[in-house]
């Protein structure tokens, strides 16, 4: 039997790329699944009434008034949390210098403060199952990115706020977790933000060459059942972790030629 048999997953951030690839897995192997989106009608085109045990509820993550309403809704059908997967991000492309603050601002109301918030109030009830609180954070996590300062920042203060979670709650036999899927096969370039918080509409990278989303869920669900610190999933993230620990301005040096090979990089505007 499936270790999410039965049990109550709620997820952030449902209607594309990881987020849909987790739901998917997770109602596959038996669980009941609540989702949120901010457009709803784009969740219920998605999974239809395909999935008897699936909860589609509008929320917009950047709201704590909807994060609330989200997990009253879930415990007000099914009375239990056993795992929280925060997984609705975006990110950003465009030099600090030219960004906008409001693009900044956007990325830690969504990527930092959605968790925070969903996790505040889904906390008492994975404390009752002893559940698993998860964030689907990014390579971006451990190791600044040019022209992603906001997502870097957004994701460096998720990871800080899941480890002191975890630590806190070491004696109650909640399990929090992240991890860092690395480049995966989604939309989440294509809505990336610009410099004045514009979507940008295209991926600088060739998608089909990357990890599908599918893989990734399969990863993320393997790990939140074997109670996992971290994932690092790609061998790219893996050596930009291991190098950047150790050897940290060849790090900056690797970094910041990787990125400025970009298709159309705003980095070569410094050349």
């Amino acid at each position: 039997m499936s270790y999410l048999s039965n049990k109550v997953v709620v997820i952030t951030g449902g209607s594309s790329g990881i987020g849909k690839a987790l739901c998917e897995n997770a109602l596959d192997a038996g669980a009941k699944v609540a989702v949120c989106s901010r457009d709803q009608k784009k969740l219920q085109q998605l999974f239809g009434d395909k999935y008897p045990n699936l909860l589609c509820v509008q929320a917009d993550v950047s709201k704590e008034a909807d994060c609330k309403n989200f997990i009253e809704v879930v415990t007000s059908k099914w009375g239990a949390i056993d795992v929280l997967i925060n997984n609705a991000g975006i990110s950003m492309r465009a030099l600090f210098e030219e960004a906008d603050l409001s693009v900044i601002r956007e990325l830690m109301d969504i990527n930092f403060w959605g968790t925070v918030y969903t996790t505040k109030y889904a906390l008492p009830w994975v404390k009752k199952s002893k559940g698993v609180i998860a964030g689907v954070s990014s390579i971006a996590g451990y190791r600044g990115l040019p022209c992603r300062t906001g997502y870097s920042a957004s994701k460096f203060a998720m990871q800080g706020f899941l480890e002191s979670l975890r630590t806190e709650l070491l004696q109650t036999g909640v399990h929090v977790m992240w991890v860092c899927p690395g480049f995966i096969a989604s939309n989440i370039r294509n809505v990336a933000r610009g410099a004045n918080g514009t979507a940008q509409g295209e991926t600088p990278l060739d998608e089909s060459k990357l990890m599908g989303a599918e893989e990734c869920a399969q990863r993320i669900m393997k790990g939140v059942a074997d109670r996992k610190r971290t994932i690092v999933m790609t061998r790219q993230g893996k050596l930009t972790v291991w190098l950047n620990k150790l050897f940290p301005a060849i790090a900056d040096k690797m970094v910041y030629k990787h990125f400025l090979n970009e298709p159309d990089s705003p980095l070569k505007n410094y050349v």
